[in-house]
């Protein structure tokens, strides 16, 4: 890369918008979450349209600070606005205020101030090299990777999930043992678990506040055959098992994915399957921002959380959000013991699917 010396009075300007552009949307993101957590996304999707103090009265909140709220979602394009009055478009509803809809995304931005929080420690991991787990974004870390991914797994994981996988359905209606290492709150497993009532369903997680949350999904699903383990006192049986194992976005948080893949090989029978899903991603930077349009943000969560929780023990790995593409998943789990590696065709915006046998 040649480096130029001279400044160029355009150019500058130009910089200088970009990055107060992501100022911009740092804000704006912070006020997602804001609008998120008191419901204000839900009160104009339920009531309609509204002026400042209306949505104040349907929330009980402060007229004054909604209306700011409303002008900054005004002036970003998420609220759609005429002569005072406010409203969500059938879009922005979708993705903002209802949580049943695979394009919701307004419960990601609950992990918004765990992440903010770990800015001061991630100094010190810059200069040690050892990251932060994913307790140390708090509760609210594991609440948001929940509701982040819960819309999709909710409407798409049983009906196209399962089916795209030749002989899966039949072998879970029939009765299995199944296992989610990386279970995180445990929603992909309750799922399973309501639609397949003679399996066996075992969480393994190593998230204290996941599996809080996951012990409460448990009790309101009032369903009789999932368990979740703490790793770390009650470890994956290795004992070829499971005809089932999941490891559903997980692979790259992990310091130690080799390990763990090992581990699998072991619980998983002969003819068991283990089914990944993990970040859509290509082996180059160049790769990734020429055909992922969110890359930066991917490359910054990383550091925020998934590189982090992959470096947050000696040696760890460090894969990171856009670490664990297909080129190193076939290396990785054939290094592993596994023989046959196959793509599922699962349309998905963020992840990619993976069918992986001994």
């Amino acid at each position: 890369m040649k480096q130029r010396t001279s400044l160029d009075r355009d150019r500058l300007r130009d910089f200088a918008r970009l990055t107060f552009g992501t100022m911009n949307g740092a804000v704006t993101a912070a006020l997602i979450h804001l609008g998120d957590a008191l419901g204000l996304y839900r009160a104009l999707a339920s009531g309609g349209p509204a002026t400042p103090l209306e949505l104040a009265e349907r929330t009980g909140l402060h007229e004054r600070w909604v209306r700011e709220w409303l002008h900054n979602q005004a002036a970003a394009a998420l609220v759609e606005h005429d002569d005072g009055v406010f409203g969500l478009s059938p879009e922005g509803e979708a993705v903002l205020a209802n949580e049943d809809h695979p394009a919701f995304a307004g419960g990601t931005f609950s992990q918004l101030p765990g992440m903010m929080r770990v800015l001061a420690p991630l100094q010190e991991s810059f200069r040690t090299g050892l990251g932060l787990d994913y307790d140390a974004l708090g509760p609210e870390g594991a609440a948001g990777v929940e509701r982040g991914f819960a819309p999709w797994v909710k409407t798409f994981l049983v009906p196209v999930g399962v089916t795209a996988i030749d002989g899966l359905r039949e072998r879970l209606e029939a009765g299995a043992e199944v296992a989610d290492v990386g279970c995180g709150a445990g929603v992909a497993l309750l799922e399973l678990a309501k639609a397949f009532p003679a399996s066996r369903f075992s969480g393994y997680e190593l998230s204290q506040h996941a599996l809080d949350r996951a012990a409460e999904q448990l009790r309101a699903a009032g369903v009789d055959n999932v368990s979740f383990h703490h790793v770390r006192e009650d470890p994956l049986p290795e004992d070829g098992r499971f005809d089932l194992v999941l490891t559903f976005d997980c692979l790259h948080d992990m310091a130690h994915p080799d390990h763990v893949m090992a581990q699998i090989r072991r619980a998983v029978k002969d003819d068991g399957l283990w089914w990944i899903a993990d970040i859509k991603s290509h082996d180059s930077l160049e790769k990734n921002m020429a055909e992922n349009p969110m890359a930066s943000m991917m490359y910054g969560f990383s550091v925020l959380t998934c590189m982090s929780s992959a470096m947050s023990e000696p040696d760890g790995l460090g894969l990171g959000t856009l670490g664990f593409h297909e080129e190193r998943a076939r290396e990785m789990t054939a290094a592993a013991g596994f023989s046959r590696f196959e793509r599922v065709d699962i349309d998905h915006p963020i992840n990619a699917f993976y069918a992986v046998r001994p």
